[in-house]
């Protein structure tokens, strides 16, 4: 159902609203590097670009979204003029924000000595970076809907909340896939240290798509009547 909602479109200009996709945006060229890192852990390679160097870059993105998320709170308008609760605002930009640093804390577990990821674990681990990946690529559209919702005089409230369906869907297969792979990781005759190491990064993947969740619950309650 389409309807219109004048007072959105008012504050519409005044919104910082539009900054949380400038911010996405870090996060969304993050997360091809952080498939890549993990392929070249893994499989490494001549094409394959250097860990660490992959690893730095992710770094630079993650330090290039601390910029932004600092420029978005640091000119927020008076709480009058907010499009939406500021409490709301200001829990989202810190779950959004928490994506990429869990990514990072991952990728810091991999670095801290080499593992051999036996043969029989690497395609779960590779699915399960995928399916962690794929959730923080499912809260895009659910955040360019609701910007559109709140910027508009005219929204589709349940277009909007099914976006956000999707990514607690996506979450749950990461959830699913996170528990079995750790299950069997640990069960496995691997050395202590390998297995820490590996239970840390997958826990990493599994918070980075959680904080992606977290956000669509956000965006539900900014709009909720």
């Amino acid at each position: 159902m389409r309807m219109r909602i004048p007072f959105f479109g008012l504050v519409a200009e005044r919104s910082p609203m539009a900054g949380l996709l400038d911010h996405y945006g870090q996060i969304e060229a993050a997360m091809s590097l952080i498939q890549e890192s993990l392929l070249c852990y893994i499989g490494g390679g001549r094409a394959c670009k250097d860990f660490q160097s992959l690893k730095a870059e992710v770094d630079q993105l993650e330090e290039a979204a601390d910029k932004i998320k600092r420029r978005i709170r640091n000119h927020l308008p008076r709480g009058l003029f907010m499009a939406v609760d500021k409490t709301l605002f200001l829990n989202y930009t810190r779950a959004q924000d928490n994506i990429l640093d869990e990514a990072q804390d991952a990728l810091d577990w991999l670095s801290m000595r080499t593992v051999s990821v036996p043969e029989e674990f690497r395609a779960q681990t590779l699915d399960l970076v995928d399916e962690a990946v794929k959730t923080v690529e499912t809260l895009k559209p659910a955040l360019e809907s609701t910007v559109r919702l709140v910027h508009s005089d005219i929204y589709d409230r349940k277009a909007t909340k099914e976006t956000y369906q999707a990514v607690r869907d996506q979450h749950k297969k990461v959830r699913l896939a996170k528990a079995a792979l750790s299950r069997a990781v640990y069960e496995s005759d691997l050395e202590f240290k390998a297995i820490y190491q590996l239970l840390h990064f997958f826990d990493g993947m599994h918070s980075m798509s959680h904080n992606a969740e977290n956000c669509a619950d956000i965006l539900r309650a900014m709009i909720a009547r």
